[in-house]
């Protein structure tokens, strides 16, 4: 034991040179490793370059023997040159590689329910022997954003030689002036380059919708809508010559109505205008909800007497459009009924037309028959203030007959309403059609005119809200005169109706 002891520390002894001169050198090491943390970041080697060379200068040689003195100095003076010379700086990394089909995640767009329809018909008609429109929805953004196209096809019932079908491109109209909602109003028409079913042997219409690339743009969808059919014998071709004498004289396209209406307010619109536009006239009367059974007893002896048509739209309200669709509406009445009629009137039943005395409605328009449009001045009627000499009676009197103060403010642009010889419109709207051939005048002032008690047909309670005894007034900043044209009027009306139905509305209610 004590042989190998001496034995230890005579081997010790023999490297204690070489163990000073290693234990230096990792000292100076570690004082440069400090020093160079405050050094400018100009000098190029770094604290990583030192423990790169310290490691191997401290890593063990497993397989050569101990080194002797020379080989300890070698490493020295190489370890000097190396602090020495500044290393060349390392090459930025390569971009990582772009991932391979097993690195990329696939996502997925799950549609549910469904989006906005491509097209919803409300009615094909046609306008002469070889053209047609037809009326219904189309979804908004498809048309903003898209470039949907239509294709028309006429199909012979029987499909001979000399009756293959026939196709044209479909032109359409937007007539609602962006007002749509989820959906706009499409007019699509349908003019061929011959007339078709002139044999009267019957045939199909069909609308060929084609959404383009709009919606969904992976594809381009196309519907095939059948949107019309004739059955063998059902047309009269003599209708549609210039010559043909309509139906009706005046006719009446009532926009959509809604919500809970004043069954009086109706009774008294209705009978003033059957008198107003005399015998040869009707009514279509569009009933989105607002028809309710008081309205409908107002309604009905007017429609027994030939006078109303009372059509229920109300399956329209599934489809998002501009005020329940009024827009699609009034299009779907001027092409339903253009050949039945000389004068069309669009207006609401709020809405009083006049005309002066010593004039009839015939006079004025015959007065006006170059044009194929003219417009009615507004004349706005307050819906609260009554003469004070109604005071008890209000209760007793028709709306017309009791309003009777007339906004005046000046400077103001007010809606007007309109009447068209509807042969010559492609497509209508509220306030007037633009799609028209022929002339438009506005210069109707003095001939004809209306009366709008704005607010008061779905007023359920008494209009009077204030009674003023006085010609001229100011009230919430709008000045107001005394106007009793219609006033002066009511008990005709009230005569004219007990003469045609009798009195089984003198218990209506509002």
């Amino acid at each position: 034991m004590a042989k190998e002891k001496k034995l230890f520390i005579g081997v010790l002894g023999n490297y204690t040179a070489e163990l000073k001169l290693l234990l230096t050198t990792l000292l100076v090491l570690c004082s440069v490793a400090t020093l160079l943390q405050f050094i400018p970041s100009r000098f190029t080697i770094s604290a990583s370059d030192l423990r790169v060379c310290i490691s191997r200068v401290s890593q063990p040689q497993t397989q050569d023997p101990p080194p002797s003195s020379p080989s300890t100095l070698s490493s020295v003076s190489q370890l000097s040159r190396l602090l020495s010379v500044p290393p060349s700086p390392s090459p930025p990394p390569s971009p990582p590689p772009p991932p391979s089909d097993s690195q990329t995640l696939k996502r997925d767009f799950n549609p549910y329910g469904s989006a906005a329809y491509n097209f919803i018909t409300m009615g094909a008609y046609r306008g002469g022997l070889n053209t047609f429109a037809i009326v219904g929805l189309s979804s908004k953004p498809l048309h903003v954003y898209g470039k949907p196209t239509y294709e028309c096809e006429w199909a012979p019932r029987v499909n001979t030689t000399a009756g293959k079908p026939i196709t044209t491109v479909g032109y359409k109209i937007l007539p609602d002036w962006g007002y749509g909602h989820v959906y706009t109003v499409v007019i699509v028409n349908c003019t061929f380059s011959e007339p078709v079913n002139v044999d009267n042997s019957g045939g199909k219409l069909v609308l060929y919708a084609a959404t383009s690339g709009g919606g969904d743009a992976k594809f381009n969808l196309t519907d095939r809508i059948e949107v019309l059919t004739e059955s063998p014998g059902s047309i009269d071709t003599s209708i549609y010559t210039p010559s043909s004498k309509p139906k009706y004289d005046y006719f009446y396209c009532g926009s959509s109505l809604y919500g809970n209406l004043n069954p009086q307010r109706v009774r008294e619109w209705i009978a003033y205008h059957v008198r107003l536009f005399g015998p040869r006239s009707h009514f279509v009367i569009h009933d989105a909800g607002g028809v309710h059974e008081q309205v409908l007893e107002v309604l009905k002896p007017w429609m027994e007497l030939g006078y109303v048509t009372l059509q229920d739209i109300r399956d329209q309200e599934r489809f998002d459009g501009y005020y329940h669709n009024q827009f699609m509406v009034v299009n779907d009445c001027l092409h339903r009924y253009k050949f039945m009629t000389k004068w069309m009137f669009f207006f609401d039943v709020d809405e009083f037309i006049y005309v002066p005395p010593k004039n009839t409605i015939k006079t004025v328009l015959d007065s006006l028959s170059e044009y194929s449009q003219f417009t009615i001045e507004q004349m706005p009627m307050s819906s609260k203030i009554c003469l004070s000499e109604d005071y008890g009676k209000t209760y007793r009197k028709w709306g017309f007959e009791k309003l009777v103060y007339k906004d005046v403010k000046r400077g103001i642009r007010r809606d007007r309403k309109y009447a068209v010889q509807p042969r010559s419109v492609y497509a209508t709207g509220v306030h007037m059609s633009q799609n028209l051939g022929g002339k438009t005048t506005h210069k109707t002032e003095g001939r004809i005119k209306y009366f709008h008690y704005h607010g008061t047909i779905a007023e359920r309670r008494e209009s009077c809200k204030m009674l003023v005894n006085s010609t001229e007034l100011t009230h919430e900043k709008i000045p107001y005169v005394l106007d009793t044209t219609m006033r002066d009027i009511a008990g005709v009306i009230k005569k004219f109706e007990l003469t045609m139905i009798g009195s089984t509305l003198q218990g209506t209610r509002q």
